[in-house]
């Protein structure tokens, strides 16, 4: 067995200053290392979440990491305690909601939304 202490995403892609100021202002994510030609690692203060992004074709990168991520099939879950609250919030910014709040049958209220990459971000609350 590996002993690890951390698990995160890393998504290729560009405009990582516009990925900095999103996951920030909506999610309260802090950059703990960022160089707008290369690489972003966010960090959420409180519950130790991480996440990154490289851009493509980085001199320093192997070739498989040159091509952008296609987020196409692919979504990142933010589980949240209000789910109606998260919304309120993303209404009163005007981001465009992807795929509208729903009340699902097996106990999970969510609503979807993008982030500057593309990457489809579902904010749930699970509920009894």
């Amino acid at each position: 067995m590996i002993d690890f202490v951390s698990l995160f995403p890393v998504y290729v892609t560009e405009n990582l200053a516009a990925l900095k100021t999103f996951y920030s202002a909506m999610f309260g994510f802090q950059a703990v290392f960022f160089d707008p030609e290369f690489y972003l690692h966010l960090q959420h203060p409180e519950n130790g979440t991480q996440i990154g992004f490289l851009m493509p074709a980085h001199a320093t990168q192997p070739a498989f990491l040159h091509a952008q991520t296609q987020f196409e099939g692919q979504v990142l879950t933010f589980d949240v305690s209000d789910v109606k609250a998260a919304l309120a919030v993303v209404k009163e910014v005007e981001l465009d909601i992807f795929f509208p709040y729903t009340e699902e049958p097996w106990g999970q209220n969510h609503f979807m939304i993008k982030d500057p990459a593309g990457l489809v971000l579902d904010i749930v609350e699970h509920v009894e």
